[in-house]
C-alpha cells in the first residue's frame, strides 16, 4: 500500500489540481473534468491494484511455512485486464520440492486459471453488454481502460454452462390462466463440431441448418406503468434449447416442472399453448398435461387467406369477414362447412394442397 500512497502524492495530487484550475478557467468543460478525474481515478485504482498482487507475491517468497515445500523458481510479468484497466504486475514461480511440481502460488490464491487475462469483474461487464448488443461492444465495455477481441468475448459465451431451471415458489401461485409461447428461429451454422464436418446432401444443399427453440411462460399481460398502447407480461420464465428426439422430450418435461414447482396446477382453468403448430410444438402440447393448443394470429391470418387466395379482391374481402367471425364465435363444424363451400370454387390443384384448419379454442384464450 506504501506505492500507492507515494503514487498519489506523487501523480495524482497534482494531476487533480491540475484539472480543478482548468475547469475553474473554463466552467463550460464540465465534461471535460468529469472524464479527467476518471481517468486518474482508474489509473489510482490499477495502481493499488498492482501494489496489493506484488504485496502478497512477496508475502509468499518470504513466508517461513513456504519454504517447506516450495523454492523460488523465477519472478514473471503477468497482465490482468479488470472493469478499472490493464494491471501489470511481478508474480513468483515456485518450484515443489517433492514432486517437482511449477505453479504460481499467487495464481492459486486468486483462483486465476493458466493463462487466464479476464477478471471475473471484467468478465461480468463484458457479458452484460455482449447479451444486450454484441459481441464487438462487449469487447469495449470490458473495462473502462481497455478492450478485448469480439473472438474473446465468443469463447466467453460459448463456454458458459447454465443449470437447470429449479426455481421454486413458496407456497405455489394460485392463478385461473397459464400462457406459453412457443416459437423457433432457424440457424445458420459454420460448423457443428470443428470447421470442414459439414456434409453436403445430394441436392446439393449443407446440413448447417439448426432450430433453435424457445418457449416463455408467463401469467397474463399488464399495462407499462407510463401512459403506452404496449403491454407486458407479467412472471414471465424463458426456456430455450436446440434439441430433439428424446431430448425434446425432456425439454418439454423441464417446462411442465417448473410449471408443477410454481403454481397450483389443480386451480388453473386452462393452460393455452400459444404456438404455429410445428411438429416440435405439437409435441410439447401432448407432454403438458391440460393445454390447450392455440394458433397464434400471424398464422391464423395467413391460413384464412390462403384459404381465400382462389377469390378477386371484392370477393376475398366479405369471406375473410365471414371466416373470422366463425373462427371466434362459433363451432368447429361450423368452420368446417364454410371450408367445403369454399372448396367448390377452387381449382383442382388447389384443392389437393392440405391447409391447417384452426378451431373454436382460439375464442376460448384471446
Amino acid at each position: 500500500m506504501l506505492n500507492s500512497i507515494l503514487y498519489f502524492e506523487q501523480f495524482c495530487i497534482k494531476n487533480f489540481e491540475k484539472l480543478e484550475d482548468e475547469f475553474l478557467k473554463n466552467p463550460e468543460n464540465f465534461a471535460e473534468y468529469v472524464f479527467g478525474l476518471t481517468d486518474l481515478l482508474c489509473k489510482l485504482g490499477t495502481e493499488m491494484l498492482r501494489d496489493s498482487l506484488e504485496t502478497m507475491d512477496r508475502m509468499l517468497c518470504e513466508s517461513a511455512f513456504r519454504r517447506k515445500s516450495w523454492t523460488i523458481e523465477a519472478h514473471h510479468t503477468k497482465t490482468l485486464v479488470t472493469s478499472l484497466g490493464d494491471v501489470t504486475f511481478q508474480k513468483t514461480l515456485f518450484l515443489n520440492k517433492q514432486t517437482k511440481q511449477r505453479a504460481y502460488l499467487l495464481d492459486q490464491i486468486l483462483g486465476l486459471e493458466p493463462k487466464q487475462r479476464l477478471t471475473e469483474d471484467a468478465a461480468a461487464r463484458m457479458l452484460e453488454e455482449a447479451v444486450q448488443t454484441s459481441y464487438r461492444r462487449g469487447a469495449q465495455q470490458v473495462s473502462l481502460g481497455t478492450q478485448v477481441s469480439r473472438q474473446t468475448v465468443k469463447n466467453r459465451i460459448h463456454a458458459l454452462k447454465f443449470p437447470p431451471a429449479t426455481q421454486t415458489s413458496e407456497p405455489k401461485k394460485k392463478v385461473d390462466w397459464l400462457y406459453v409461447d412457443a416459437d423457433e428461429d432457424h440457424v445458420a451454422l459454420q460448423f457443428r463440431e470443428k470447421k470442414g464436418d459439414l456434409v453436403k446432401a445430394e441436392n446439393g444443399v449443407k446440413n448447417n441448418g439448426l432450430i433453435a427453440k424457445m418457449v416463455c411462460v408467463y401469467e397474463g399481460k399488464e399495462e407499462e406503468t407510463i401512459p403506452s398502447r404496449r403491454r407486458i407480461l407479467t412472471n414471465r420464465h424463458y426456456f430455450c434449447g436446440v434439441n430433439s428426439g428424446e431430448a425434446n422430450l425432456q425439454f418439454w418435461d423441464d417446462i411442465y416442472q417448473y410449471l408443477k414447482n410454481n403454481y397450483d396446477l389443480d386451480q388453473v382453468k386452462k393452460i393455452c399453448l400459444n404456438a404455429d403448430g410445428g411438429s416440435w410444438i405439437r409435441t410439447g402440447a401432448r407432454r403438458l398435461k391440460g393445454v390447450t393448443y392455440v394458433l397464434d394470429g400471424f398464422h391464423l391470418e395467413k391460413y384464412r387467406i390462403k384459404l381465400v387466395s382462389h377469390l378477386n379482391r371484392k370477393e376475398r374481402t366479405g369471406v375473410l369477414e365471414e371466416f373470422r367471425k366463425t373462427i371466434r364465435n362459433q363451432t368447429k363444424k361450423d368452420f368446417r362447412e364454410l371450408v367445403e363451400n369454399q372448396k367448390k370454387g377452387m381449382p383442382k390443384w388447389r384443392k389437393q394442397r392440405p391447409i391447417f384448419c384452426p378451431t373454436r379454442q382460439r375464442r376460448n384464450c384471446v
